[in-house]
Parts: structure tokens; sequence; C-alpha cells
């Protein structure tokens, strides 16, 4: 079908030592991110029940476009960014987007 939507979820959760510092260098790569190839959308997210938590919600138009925006150069800055400043490494899941769709 090629009308047909494929998209490819994932997401990122980070538990924050220093939740403001996290924050920041989060929010530069959410910003910087979403003009990548093949983004259909970034968002920041802080959980409500844990406070020092945070998690990075990304849509991608393919499993390429993800897989290419892995080894960017954002991608790269945030890692180096989040290094002391993170109480567990972070956990990252890819998900296949079984009803996922965008509004615009």
């Amino acid at each position: 079908m090629p009308d047909e939507v494929q998209l490819t979820v994932v997401t990122m959760t980070f538990d924050a030592t220093e939740p403001e510092r996290l924050a920041a260098a989060l929010s530069r790569y959410v910003v910087l991110s979403r003009s990548h190839p093949g983004c259909r959308n970034i968002d920041l997210c802080v959980s409500m029940t844990r406070p020092a938590r945070y998690v990075v919600i990304q849509k991608w138009a393919t499993p390429e476009a993800q897989r290419a925006h892995f080894d960017s150069p954002e991608m790269v800055g945030m890692a180096e960014a989040c290094v002391g400043l993170l109480a567990t490494p972070p956990d990252i899941d890819l998900l296949d987007g079984v009803s996922a769709h965008d509004l615009a």
C-alpha cells in the first residue's frame, strides 16, 4: 500500500542525579534532533510520579531514519552530556507503532 505509514517509535528513559542539568541537555538534544531526516516528532516528558525521571519519545518515518539518527552528532553529544548526571544507565526501547499515527 503506497499510503501506508510506517513508524518506528523509540523511548529513552533517564533517571537523573542532577535533574536541572539533565533537563537542559535533553532539551537541547530534542530541539536539535527534530529537524533530522525522517523525524516525525520528538518529545521530552518528565514523570509526574518520579520527578527526576525524564522520558524522550521519538517517532521516525522508517527504521533506517531512526538508525541513522542514533549515529548522529546530536545523539552522541546528548550521550556525552549525560555523563555524571544519571543514577542508572538509560533505558532505551524500540517499539513498532502498531496504532501510532500523526495528526499532521
